[in-house]
């Protein structure tokens, strides 16, 4: 590999941001983007399309046409060499004539592995490997998390009183942060492949967990709920909306999923289990049997689920710390005070869970935004 340079890193950045416009919106593939440059000017460009085709480098090299020929494209994540329902991108950038092709991260997907790169060297095209890898490694987390780990890249996001609670106990939703916050929330779930709550909050708010952003609407993820005994209503906002927008309810027998605070006095409504699953799964619902927050994760990985949000509940919450699978923190601290009767927070800002270092912070109106990364 030569030495990078200030135009290599440039174009590669440029390329990174557009790889960040899609992110969330491409399962089951990653957002990737593609920089096509011809004497020093971008003649291409490309991001993943919605739903994960066509990938980014067809497109950039349709746009470039027979400008690409002799030029060099700057790819994200190793172009694919395996035929899929699309044919390879390294063949693509083979035909098209491309002199070389630098590319930020290699992709761990065994039907790659680097079997991209060899393709294009077999060809005559010069490959550079690894500019701005780190900053790739990060647009691309949660895709690599799947990849090598089988199992989504896990953001925990709490939003906190200045007294340490999340709610308050007997009622809905209780507002902690200001319209900000609020709005940076919805921004992360649109990046979310998909969203988590327990049934405690699911029955107490009401919630229909969407991204209520104009212009983003359509960039829901995936709705979970932790519901060990399927007590979830077939009238909430989510069943109701659960064929417009995907539904997974959990069930099991395992303890990790015992959320909701109110199990004994329900006993007697909750009715028979697999006509509770009947009515969801009637009403479009998906009812996943998960045994452990591991075989949880690893149900939706296999869905093609690289990133998921655990956005509601405290035992939710401690259910995934405990678990050892919470890869970010996302802490939005408010200034209310809840007071009596308040819904202790699992932490604070005084006592974010050892073996997380922050990396950002940040000021939302009179919200205080931290985020928070899992030491490696």
């Amino acid at each position: 590999m030569t030495e990078p340079t200030r135009d290599d890193e440039r174009f590669m950045a440029a390329a990174l941001r557009l790889a960040r416009r899609n992110v969330g919106f491409t399962s089951t593939n990653p957002s990737v983007g593609c920089i096509i440059v011809k004497n020093g000017t971008i003649v291409g460009r490309a991001v993943t399309a919605p739903g994960g085709r066509p990938h980014a480098e067809a497109q950039a090299l349709a746009d470039a046409g027979e400008k690409a020929r002799g030029a060099t494209a700057y790819v994200t994540l190793e172009p694919c060499s395996h035929h899929g329902k699309t044919p390879p991108c390294a063949d693509a950038l083979i035909a098209s004539g491309v002199a070389r092709v630098v590319v930020s991260v290699l992709d761990p997907d065994e039907r790659v592995a680097g079997r991209g790169v060899v393709m294009l060297r077999d060809a005559g095209i010069a490959v550079d490997i690894g500019v701005l890898q780190r900053d790739g490694e990060r647009v691309l987390e949660a895709y690599l998390m799947r990849q090598r780990m089988k199992r989504p890249h896990v953001t925990l996001k709490l939003a906190v009183s200045a007294d340490g609670m999340i709610g308050r106990k007997g009622e809905g939703q209780v507002r902690i942060t200001g319209a900000i916050s609020r709005a940076q929330v919805q921004v992360l779930r649109a990046e979310t492949d998909a969203i988590l709550v327990g049934i405690g909050t699911a029955r107490a708010d009401d919630p229909e967990l969407t991204v209520r952003l104009q212009g983003l609407e359509d960039r829901s993820p995936v709705r979970i709920v932790l519901d060990r005994r399927l007590d979830l209503p077939v009238g909430s906002k989510l069943v109701r909306s659960a064929r417009t927008v995907p539904l997974i309810v959990v069930a099991t027998d395992a303890d990790f999923l015992s959320f909701g605070g109110q199990q004994d006095e329900m006993a007697g409504r909750r009715g028979d289990h697999a006509t509770r699953r009947a009515a969801l799964e009637a009403a479009g619902a998906e009812v996943l049997e998960a045994g452990s927050v591991a075989d949880l994760l690893t149900a939706l990985a296999s869905r093609g689920i690289s990133s998921l949000l655990a956005e509601g509940g405290a035992r939710a919450a401690r259910a995934f710390l405990d678990a050892g699978f919470v890869d970010r923190i996302l802490l939005f601290t408010g200034p209310a005070i809840i007071g009596e009767g308040g819904i202790p927070s699992p932490f604070d800002r005084k006592s974010v869970p050892a073996g997380f270092t922050l990396r950002r912070a940040a000021r939302y109106g009179d919200d205080i935004f931290e985020d928070y990364e899992r030491d490696i």
